[in-house]
């Protein structure tokens, strides 16, 4: 029997699935000739590569090793029929994009309608995702290009540095940190009644750590899963929050104020997979990314 692309999709379908019958419906074939299709490729190699005596199908040793290695083949392949598909004009094409809660609050605005005003023939795809399922989106050549933050990557994954992110006791401009332009000590600030964000967000864990290292605790009187959220009721109240000091070019009715000591920076970058195919589109995101974070005055790495 040849082997075809199919055989490698049929089993990796079954191996994600861990049942031949969800796998079936997902690819939209019968039980039946899934299973056909599966043995077939197993009589062609001579191994078996699913365990089908439990309640769930997994894959045997040999299973784990060839699975390994289709998924690569897949991927490539994709990646090909992308480039194959490249415009160098950028007059179409598409570019595939994830970053962090965070940034969809100030960066991801200016970025895409800069981008959209220059290529307008490229189709954008954006996710906003934790890190760790960028990273792991990036290897599976899910993606094209992630923003997040600098730190232990998984391997393959690469990171080029942005700018930095500075954090600060963010306040209504009508109820602001000081009133003198001074930071504003951190057990100072710990009787302010504060919003922040949920444990959904590494930034809340962010700032719990600061808190916890100066041993103070905080009065949380509203907790949000939304940064669009915090920022609608510190402008409206007398409630503070921590958040980027990026994020206040855009809303001039807030006002940041830097905390003593100030809270840890972080270095913000952009992601790739490191032999990934790099398409016209990706090349021409990175550099508006990095026109833009210079043209607003960034702080630098």
């Amino acid at each position: 029997m040849a082997l075809e692309l199919r055989h490698l999709r049929y089993l990796l379908a079954v191996a994600d699935h861990g049942n031949f019958t969800r796998a079936a419906e997902d690819l939209h074939v019968s039980q039946p000739t899934l299973s056909q299709q599966i043995k077939q490729l197993e009589r062609t190699l001579g191994v078996q590569l699913l365990d089908r005596t439990g309640r769930a199908v997994r894959l045997t040793d040999a299973g784990e090793t060839y699975a390994h290695h289709a998924r690569r083949a897949l991927r490539d392949l994709a990646a090909g029929e992308r480039a194959l598909h490249d415009v160098k004009d950028l007059s179409h094409g598409h570019l595939r994009l994830a970053v962090t809660p965070t940034f969809t609050a100030y960066l991801v605005g200016p970025l895409i309608a800069q981008f959209q005003a220059r290529h307008p023939g490229v189709v954008l795809n954006l996710r906003e995702m934790t890190q760790d399922s960028i990273e792991s989106a990036l290897l599976a050549d899910d993606l094209d290009l992630g923003i997040a933050f600098a730190g232990t990557h998984l391997p393959g994954i690469r990171a080029a540095a942005l700018f930095t992110e500075t954090l600060s006791l963010v306040t209504s401009a009508h109820h602001p940190g000081t009133t003198d332009g001074r930071p504003l000590p951190v057990r100072d600030a710990a009787q302010r009644h504060l919003a922040l964000l949920s444990g959904d967000f590494a930034t809340r864990a962010y700032i719990d750590a600061y808190f916890t290292q100066h041993r103070v605790s905080p009065h949380i009187a509203v907790e949000a899963n939304s940064i669009q959220a915090l920022i609608e009721i510190v402008q409206r109240t007398p409630l503070a929050t921590v958040l980027p000091d990026a994020l206040t070019h855009d809303h001039p009715h807030l006002t940041p104020t830097l905390l003593d000591p100030p809270l840890p920076a972080r270095t913000v970058t952009l992601l790739h997979r490191a032999d990934a195919y790099r398409s016209a589109a990706a090349h021409a995101f990175t550099r508006l990314t990095r026109d833009l974070v210079q043209a607003r005055a960034y702080t630098p790495v």
